[in-house]
């Protein structure tokens, strides 16, 4: 594994470019300061987060079904 992939941080973003179809992996901000500013600017538009985020469903996993001793 390369370290320059590596956060110094215990927490990331994850998110998929609608576009492309990458995987994005971002530093989680120290404050949502700036993500208030936007919403108070008119910066985001009325309907973010999209509809395929706000319902994204439910996901019944068992963490350990390939697990064994």
């Amino acid at each position: 594994m390369s370290v320059a992939y590596r956060f110094d941080a215990k927490e990331v973003f994850i998110r998929q470019d609608p576009e492309t179809g990458d995987v994005i992996l971002s530093r989680r901000p120290a404050t949502w300061d700036s993500f208030f500013s936007a919403l108070d600017n008119g910066a985001v538009t009325a309907d973010f987060p999209g509809k395929k985020e706000r319902h994204q469903g439910t996901q019944n996993r068992d963490p350990f079904e390939a697990w064994s001793e």
